[in-house]
């Protein structure tokens, strides 16, 4: 990297899975959008066409007259040309394809175990762990031999489980994993501020919606929450007495027009029973708590109002994608300048020493952020990151009643990282027993038969 004035040139990229259809416009819009950095993007990925896709779609947008980061995106062929000479690596990966999730969410039906997301706990969030981690393997082995001084940004889900493989195989790799749950939450309570103060809808920014947060990726929680000296939990609290059938839409509008949409009353009933602020998705909040819940039939999903997402509806999104693909490398379609939303390029740009953020990020709980997690567990809370640097706060403890929630997901988060690394199918079948998804919901026969149906569908631990 070259440092100059207030901005910093030749940095490179590596960006892993640097053939995606969703993500890879995210970082190519952000980066095009910050003056300050500049540098060169290596995209890897199996599917090489579509790295090699993205290459044209990426290079175009440099031309644009309005892009202010200027970057260029070249193909590589290896891992080792991606990463050799790295400054920063970007992992953002499908592993497998949508037939093998259509597996994950959908062969547990059988049992009545239903899953809104499929991608972080549950048996679906497991079984794509088997198949994560044996490639995470790969990418922490890599890093270590050929850039291992970069910073490595994770946005693959299972998220904990790919942070903590990273550190499993490299226990020096300078990696963290970022998650956007936070961000939505923040801005549900900006908008329940709004309307419970009568502002103007969008007077609250969610970077002033400060927070407290503990926890584990998806399964996060606020203990402190204000907006410019306003406590946020008595508004909140206030808010959900009178309004809790209902919910609160935020700004997506009508949940019932897209499945990933919700009213957030997942949320609020676990603000009644715990006290704290859950600061993720009703779907992947629900996925967390015992299967006769929030997920025990499609009628209790609806009357919670939120959704099961269909992997059918994935494979018809990418085909949609695929097809924007094509038209953006014809030059018939240009990716829309717009912040993305997520951060990915902002802390870059607090690494390189050009500012100082706190953002929330997923890292090993070595410096016991949150005080009652096991030290070998993969956290949430908020970090500062300045240059070359990341501070996670102490984020203090969890009420008791929550880490009780948290513990069988950290237990088996270690079981499965076991399990991927030596093919014990026993530490699967006992994570599948244990997971509060299934956990009561079927007999002990039934749950190894699809874990053996699982697995000889989708791949082996030791894949």
């Amino acid at each position: 990297m070259k440092y100059s004035n207030d901005r910093v040139d030749e940095i490179k990229i590596a960006y892993i899975g640097g053939g995606s259809r969703g993500w890879a416009w995210k970082l190519m819009t952000d980066l095009c959008m910050e003056k300050a950095l500049s540098g060169t993007v290596s995209l890897y990925d199996i599917d090489l066409e579509a790295a090699k896709a993205n290459e044209i779609i990426g290079n175009r947008l440099n031309q644009r007259e309005e892009a202010v980061g200027h970057w260029r995106y070249e193909v590589a062929e290896t891992l080792g040309e991606a990463l050799t000479g790295a400054d920063f690596v970007v992992i953002s990966i499908m592993p497998k394809t949508f037939d093998e999730m259509e597996v994950d969410v959908h062969m547990p039906e059988r049992l009545g175990i239903y899953q809104s997301v499929g991608d972080t706990a549950g048996p679906g969030g497991m079984m794509r762990a088997l198949r994560t981690i044996p490639m995470f393997v790969e990418f922490a082995e890599g890093i270590r031999d050929y850039c291992p001084d970069a910073w490595v940004i994770n946005y693959t889900n299972p998220m904990s489980l790919c942070v903590k493989t990273l550190y499993h195989i490299f226990p020096k790799i300078k990696a963290f994993g970022c998650c956007h749950e936070v961000f939505g939450t923040q801005s549900v309570l900006g908008g329940i501020l709004e309307r419970v103060m009568g502002w103007e809808r969008g007077t609250v920014s969610r970077q002033d919606v400060h927070v407290n947060v503990l926890g584990i990726n998806h399964f996060t929680w606020f203990d402190h929450a204000s907006y410019k000296g306003i406590d946020l939990f008595p508004v909140y609290r206030k808010y959900i007495e009178e309004h809790f059938e209902e919910g609160f839409e935020g700004r997506k509008g009508d949940w019932e027009k897209s499945t990933f949409n919700f009213a957030n009353r997942v949320k609020m009933d676990l603000f009644r029973r715990y006290g704290l602020i859950a600061a993720a998705g009703d779907r992947h909040l629900a996925e967390f708590m015992p299967g006769d819940e929030y997920l025990k039939d499609p009628e209790t999903v609806k009357s919670w109002k939120f959704w099961l997402t269909p992997v059918s509806w994935r494979k018809e999104d990418l085909r949609k994608r695929l097809e924007t693909s094509a038209r953006l490398v014809s030059g018939e379609e240009e990716l829309p300048l717009q912040a993305s939303g997520e951060e990915g390029v902002m802390l870059i740009k607090a690494l390189c020493g050009l500012t100082r953020l706190i953002s929330n990020v997923n890292l090993p709980n070595t410096g016991r952020q949150v005080g009652n997690l096991p030290e070998d567990a993969v956290v949430e809370t908020n970090a500062v990151f300045e240059r070359d640097a990341i501070h996670p706060v102490a984020a203090g403890n969890l009420p008791e009643n929550v880490r009780d929630l948290i513990l069988p997901h950290v237990k088996n988060h270690e079981r499965i990282l076991q399990a991927a690394l030596t093919g014990d199918r026993e530490l699967v079948v006992t994570a599948f027993l244990e997971d509060p998804l299934v956990k009561g919901r079927a007999e002990e026969a039934q749950v190894r038969k699809l874990v053996q149906d699982m697995m000889e569908a989708t791949v082996q631990p030791t894949d």
